[in-house]
């Protein structure tokens, strides 16, 4: 996928949830760009400044989480000899409580869903993901999701040996994303965030998992601008075994770095 598809990608989500809101379907939905600065990344150039396009909404059958990066590499360039690339993911949810109109909570769980994902970025990187979801209802939390993939790489991230076929049949991740809010005087911090666990290996992707949260002022509710609209804070990013390729004497793949962050909300 190149950069014109993944910003037809973009358009398209916001298109599809402007006409879905006139006629029904459409809930809620939230919008955002961020810009980041950050050193220490592995696997690819040290230094990045990434701009990222979030998408999140809630629909009448559950709900979708778009996003798309940007990075630029500040004149260095990647293995592929680039000095910038992009990746995104498209993850919707199918919720059967909704489908079914019934509810489905029981315990610490509030609804039953069927999660999807596809990731798409540079050079062919690509992978689908389905499995079963769930949300909790976890005290203090704003939301908490819990989903379990199988995981299918795809393209140049599957075919490692070069021979136009996937290496391997596929791996299992379990990923937990939040979000919680922390009174700071007149104006919240507010952290939210993901953990990506692949749990198995299989020959072309590694057993891996990216603790990924972001801690954010909100600035603007501080400022008097509106609240939980502009932000400011850091996204830490601890990567074992970034991308499914082990960790080596010869060549680290264990990133462990934080990037300034300024978030804004439409």
């Amino acid at each position: 996928m190149n950069p014109t598809r993944a910003t037809l990608l973009a358009a398209g989500s916001l298109l599809l949830a402007t006409q879905a809101q006139a006629d029904g379907p459409l809930l809620w939905q939230n919008n955002s760009l961020s810009y980041l600065y950050g050193k220490n990344f592995k696997v690819e150039p040290a230094i990045q400044q990434t701009l990222t396009f979030e998408h999140a909404s809630g629909w009448s059958w559950g709900d979708v989480f778009f996003f798309v990066d940007q990075k630029f590499f500040n004149g260095a360039q990647n293995g592929a000899g680039d000095s910038r690339s992009f990746y995104g993911e498209l993850s919707p949810r199918l919720s059967f409580g909704k489908l079914l109109g019934k509810d489905l909570s029981f315990g610490p769980i509030k609804d039953v869903l069927l999660a999807a994902t596809y990731e798409f970025g540079e050079d062919e990187t690509e992978a689908y993901l389905l499995g079963p979801g769930f949300d909790l209802a976890i005290p203090g939390f704003n939301f908490f999701k819990l989903n379990f993939y199988y995981r299918q790489p795809d393209g140049n991230r599957a075919d490692r040996d070069g021979d136009g076929k996937p290496d391997g049949s596929g791996v299992w991740q379990v990923t937990p994303s939040w979000s919680y809010t922390l009174p700071a005087g007149k104006s919240d911090i507010l952290i939210d965030g993901y953990i990506d666990w692949v749990v198995d290996n299989d020959a072309s992707y590694h057993s891996n998992y990216h603790i990924n949260p972001q801690i954010k002022y909100d600035l603007g509710k501080a400022m008097d601008w509106g609240d939980k609209q502009f932000y400011v804070g850091v996204e830490y990013s601890y990567w074992k075994d970034k991308y499914g390729i082990q960790d080596s004497a010869a060549f680290s793949t264990n990133q462990n770095t934080a990037s300034l962050l300024l978030k804004v909300h439409f």
